[in-house]
């Protein structure tokens, strides 16, 4: 038997919808700049492809967890509404026409982003790392599988206190799942327990301690949670 000489990190897990079953999550990966209204809104140019970023596992805040703190260090937290990929089968380099095979299933998730400190390393040309991959950085809904949720292409939103502040369709995405699956795959090898956040439509804007958050996907449920 390994004898650690600190305590083992707990894995952290997603519940499965309808089950007592958990999802271990293993890493999470993130799409920048994949929906085009949002590029435009952030400042970037239509000709240039997504690109990733990573938060660690322990960011999720998963259910029955329905409280976020509010992050040290940011006057300026916003909300990022996201379909979530769960990777379920192993892959490298897989073909676009492959790569719905490695979907397990589907949540909801949001991206919060400390936007004061993104921005300050985006000026200094450092990494974002302090920006968006912070603690409890990552809420998710339970996983969907697959089975039950097919491949959704409806409506994506998210609301703050009763009011919606973002409101799209996942068939607006620059790339779609498979697309981002096949081009994760190039760059790391795959791993069931993976998650993907697949991007954000237009509308990213602040959060305040008290907001009430609530966030759905058409097919693919909701995900809702108090900033404390």
């Amino acid at each position: 038997m390994t004898q650690y000489v600190v305590p083992a990190p707990v894995v952290t897990t997603v519940p499965v919808e309808g089950t007592d079953a958990v999802f271990p999550v293993r890493r999470v990966l993130c799409v920048g700049r994949n929906y085009a209204a949002h590029r435009a809104e952030m400042g970037g140019d239509d000709r240039e492809p997504p690109f990733f970023f990573s938060k660690p596992a322990d960011a999720i805040v998963a259910p029955p967890h329905h409280a976020v703190p509010y992050p040290t260090v940011t006057q300026n937290l916003h909300h990022e509404i996201e379909l979530v990929v769960a990777i379920g089968a192993p892959g490298s380099d897989v073909p676009v026409a492959e790569a719905h095979e490695l979907i397990w299933g589907y949540a909801v998730g949001v991206d919060l982003t400390r936007r004061d400190l993104q921005n300050a390393a985006k000026d200094k040309g450092q990494p974002w790392d302090s920006g968006k991959g912070f603690d409890a950085s990552a809420p998710i809904s339970a996983i969907r599988p697959v089975a039950l949720s097919g491949h959704p292409q409806g409506r994506i939103q998210i609301s703050v206190n009763g009011l919606t502040k973002q409101d799209g369709k996942l068939s607006d995405m620059i790339w779609n799942v498979a697309e981002v699956i096949a081009q994760a795959s190039k760059l790391w090898r795959l791993e069931a327990g993976d998650l993907i956040y697949t991007g954000t439509p237009e509308g990213v804007g602040p959060l305040v301690r008290g907001d009430e958050v609530k966030g759905s996907i058409e097919d693919v449920g909701e995900v809702e949670f108090k900033v404390i």
